[in-house]
Formats: C-alpha cells, structure tokens, sequence
C-alpha cells in the first residue's frame, strides 16, 4: 500500500519573502494515489493584515480569522498526518516555499524536496501549449466545478484529487477498495464497478495554442510526415 498527501494552501499574499503568511491550510490522504476520507484542515491567524487582493482571491479578511490557531500550534498536527510519503500540490513551490518558510519561524527543518509531486509540471507535460490551471484541467476532464466560487484550499484539494487521479492514468476499470480501519476512525474509500470515459476534446483556443507551441519546435514529430 503507497500513502501519499496531496495538499493547499491560501495566503495573505505571494513571496513569503515579504513576510506573507499561510491562512488556511488543508490536506487529504491518498492511498495508492486515490483518496480516502481522512483529511487535515485548518484555518489559521496570520498576525498581519491581509490585502484586499488577497481577500479577493480567498474570500477571508483578517477579522475572520483572529483567534484562529496560530501555525505553530498545528504544525506537529500537520506534518504527522503528511507522514513520510509523496507531497501532492498544484504549482507545488508555492506550497512547499510558504510551508517552509512557516516551518523555518518556528525553528523546524523544512520539507524535503525529494517528495515534491507538482501536478501543474504533470499537467504541462502532458498538454504542451494549453491552460493547465486547476480550473482548467477540471473543465478538461468534465470535473463538476459548481461548488467553487472563491479559492477554498479544502474544496482545491479534493478537485485537484480528481485532476491527480486523471494525469496518472485514471482508475483503473472495476477497482473496489474494501474499508479498513485506522486507531482514530474508519476510512472507506470506494469507486464502483468501472469509469465512466471523459474524452478530452480541446476548444478552439487550445488547438491554436497548441499549433503555436508545435511550430517552434526544430523537427518537431507532430510534423513528421507531413508536405
């Protein structure tokens, strides 16, 4: 049995560098590169203002969020439930960058990056040339994006579970998990008797940028056998 942890965060702002702070943070177990029902979550007080460009993004303001726990009274939390294995984020510096630099305050080594998975370089590989944002790859893979208004780091997670599963191939036909039971809780996971096909049929636009990525490449193979 492979366990992985895919995860998100939200923040105050973009380089923690300028002293930007993680906000929320979620996480969702993933057996064998499918998801369970154990997830870690939580909302955190940032002990800064937070810009409205940022409040636009997330949908929080400070107010919401003061009395919340500080990062230092759930990083023992976090980092046990993210265990040993793969680390699953989109566009995965980000996360790791904020995780570090939230880790370093507290006097705690920071994530190793030999876990790393970034679904977004996963996603650039396999579409060269198109938007691979996670609203994007959901729309591409026909993933329900009704519930997603404001950027939501435990709404993300559990889409971009969907997206991870897609990029690696997809579940395989007929795959039934049967429950197991942990020391905290029960954890069932189960997907049915087989998947229903998603073609990936790109708009116009996506076939446009592709056309434009293909052209600059020397020899490319997409032209072999052509004129």
């Amino acid at each position: 049995m492979s366990r992985s942890v895919l995860f998100d965060t939200e923040t105050t702002g973009l380089d923690p560098g300028e002293g930007h702070r993680v906000i929320e943070i979620a996480a969702l177990e993933l057996v064998n590169d499918l998801p369970t029902e154990r997830f870690f979550h939580a909302l955190l007080d940032p002990e800064r203002d937070i810009p409205e460009e940022a409040s636009r993004i997330h949908g929080m303001f400070a107010a919401d969020l003061r009395g919340k726990k500080r990062f230092a009274e759930v990083a023992d939390a976090l980092l046990e439930f993210m265990g040993e294995g793969k680390l699953i984020a989109h566009n995965a510096g980000f996360d790791f960058g904020f995780l570090d630099a939230e880790l370093a305050r507290i006097g705690r080594a920071g994530l190793d990056r030999a876990r790393m998975v970034d679904t977004l370089a996963l996603a650039k590989q396999r579409f060269p040339g198109m938007p691979n944002s996670l609203d994007a790859l959901c729309r591409r893979f026909a993933i329900d994006l009704s519930a997603r208004g404001t950027h939501n780091a435990l709404l993300d997670c559990r889409l971009l579970a969907q997206v991870y599963v897609e990029l690696t191939g997809g579940r395989q036909r007929g795959l039934i998990l049967g429950g197991r039971t942990g020391p905290d809780r029960a954890v069932r996971y189960s997907y049915g008797a087989g998947r229903t096909p998603r073609p990936i049929v790109p708009d116009a636009a996506e076939l446009a940028a592709h056309e434009a990525f293909v052209a600059r490449i020397k020899d490319s193979l997409w032209r072999a056998g052509e004129g």
